[in-house]
């Protein structure tokens, strides 16, 4: 993709929704240097691939099979748009962790009856 100045950009992966998981991060950006051998940077939120040789597409296909290796794929979910790759969560997982949290105390049939 050209920037106003021809100059091409370079592809991106932003991380939003998966930052929550700082576990999960670090072994993103781990797994993509690892399968790119190319220098990565993490500038807030975004983490830039310094590499001209890597697609926007390249880079997807990637963080797909990336979360389908971590069996995180019934919460997590990859779109591109334009250079940057970016990671959304499930709108049903955000309210399950939302539900986990209210409901931590759990009792058993017994405890409930009074038995």
């Amino acid at each position: 993709m050209d920037n106003l100045f021809g100059h091409k950009s370079k592809p991106q992966v932003d991380l939003g929704d998966l930052l929550k998981e700082k576990e999960e991060k670090d072994r993103l950006i781990n797994f993509l240097q690892a399968n790119l051998k190319a220098p990565t940077t993490l500038i807030g939120n975004k983490l830039t691939i310094e590499s001209d040789k890597v697609t926007a597409p390249d880079l997807q296909h990637l963080v797909t099979k990336f979360i389908y290796k971590r069996n995180i794929n019934n919460t997590y979910y990859v779109s591109i748009d334009g250079s940057t790759v970016k990671i959304h969560i499930f709108e049903g997982a955000k309210k399950k962790t939302e539900k986990e949290k209210k409901s931590a105390v759990h009792q058993t049939a017994t405890q409930s009856w009074g038995l």
